[in-house]
């Protein structure tokens, strides 16, 4: 199923649904109130709300056109992002040659892969496929990264990698949009936070496909487009720690429904080019995940 969140123009209610061939379902109305209006809820009820989902979509009367609804990130509230730093091998290559000053004394070649390390993302700057980003007013160095976004459906701690799977819903595209400059300088003190977490800096969607229509987490291939160049063109089959690896990892934080961990991202960043050409107002990010769909970003004023 593709599990999305929406509000519905003309009432103006938030709700969840599935989105099928008839449109966005409202799973709220279709099964009478019996399924909730919110994603973690959704998701807290495990496998009976998903089996329930399939039931109630496969027979549609409340479905939404397109343009009858706004769309909102599949989660609109993660409990957590927890984003992977470095997790592709060609992209920490890709960073250990970046020429700028601010970013050469931050110990690239040094950096381990004795496990997972990562940071996290504030849930403030969520936002949905197809909303305009805000260049902040802070930063002159605008950049984007294709990743794949990993929905925990089931709460766990301690999680053993044979039994990660059980606790993912789905996947999910994200795009972590960075403020480079503000990043370096945050490096430079040997902390993060601004520089990924300024509002706009998560789009993930379109929405939450669920295992069952995925197939092999671990080989998808991914492809971002600027204006409708490729500039990221890679595939999860090429991360250092797959999905079930990162799953059991930053479990010991203690994972709950909702929760997001992302993949990584592969190199073509902006900030690896030779004369970086930053976002603009104007252009238009195309993050494309085989069997997840596309997730667009137009960057305005």
């Amino acid at each position: 199923m593709k599990l999305v969140t929406f509000k519905i123009k003309e009432s103006g209610k938030q709700t969840i649904g599935v989105f099928t061939d008839a449109g966005y379902v409202d799973l709220h109305a279709q099964s009478n109130g019996a399924l909730p209006q919110d994603m973690i809820t959704f998701l807290e009820r495990g496998e009976t709300a998903m089996s329930a989902a399939a039931d109630v979509a496969a027979n549609a009367t409340h479905a939404y056109k397109e343009e009858e609804v706004v769309q909102m990130a599949p989660v609109p509230r993660p409990g957590k992002i927890i984003h992977t730093s470095c997790n592709f091998d060609a992209h920490l290559t890709e960073l250990t040659g970046w020429q700028a000053p601010e970013w050469q004394d931050h110990g690239w070649g040094d950096f381990h892969f004795e496990h997972p390390t990562g940071f996290l993302e504030a849930p403030s700057a969520v936002v949905a496929n197809g909303e305009g980003v805000r260049i902040p007013r802070f930063t002159k160095q605008l950049d984007f990264e294709i990743e794949v976004g990993i929905v925990i459906g089931k709460a766990g701690v301690a999680i053993d990698i044979e039994d990660a799977l059980d606790h993912v819903a789905g996947l999910t595209i994200f795009n972590d949009v960075s403020a480079r400059d503000i990043q370096a300088r945050e490096h430079a003190n040997k902390v993060i936070l601004m520089g990924k977490s300024f509002v706009g800096a998560c789009p993930f969607g379109p929405w939450l496909v669920t295992k069952d229509e995925i197939g092999d987490l671990n080989n998808l291939k991914m492809t971002l487009r600027r204006n409708g160049e490729v500039q990221q063109d890679s595939g999860t089959n090429e991360t250092h720690y797959n999905v079930e690896q990162l799953v059991s990892w930053w479990s010991e934080m203690g994972l709950e429904a909702g929760d997001i961990i992302t993949t990584g991202s592969p190199p073509g960043v902006i900030s690896g080019q030779e004369n970086p050409d930053w976002l603009k107002p104007g252009d238009v990010v195309d993050c494309q995940v085989e069997k997840l769909g596309n997730l667009v970003t137009p960057i305005i004023e």
